[in-house]
């Protein structure tokens, strides 16, 4: 069984900073890609950012040069280094994997800027 935990959410000013966490279980991350998704209020969910099983990065136009992805693979935990922080970056964040043909989310982290 795939269990995702996040972590690191908050509320901080524009301009700020935050690293979320994701942690697994039942997966290994270097084997995988994993992926942060994000939904904002009343909109669509949203690919932020995915690092591949071997650490390629992609990253949404709207958070490349302040969002950047890394992975410690001792610890199977993958971060999300948010900086340059934007009111419009409020939303709920999730880490994401696939195995096989299912798809696994964590419960999300909320992340909430402020003007």
């Amino acid at each position: 069984q795939v269990q995702l935990v996040e972590s690191g959410g908050g509320l901080v000013q524009a301009g700020g900073s935050l690293r979320l966490s994701c942690a697994a279980s039942g997966i290994i991350f270097s084997f995988s890609a994993t992926d942060w998704y994000r939904r904002a209020p009343g909109e669509q969910r949203e690919l932020v950012a995915t690092v591949s099983s071997s650490g390629n990065t992609y990253y949404t136009d709207s958070v490349k040069d302040r969002f950047a992805l890394s992975r410690d693979n001792a610890k199977n935990t993958v971060y999300l280094q948010m900086n340059s922080l934007k009111p419009e970056d409020t939303a709920v964040y999730y880490c994401s994997v696939l195995r096989g043909t299912l798809r696994y989310f964590g419960q999300g982290t909320q992340v909430t800027v402020s003007s």
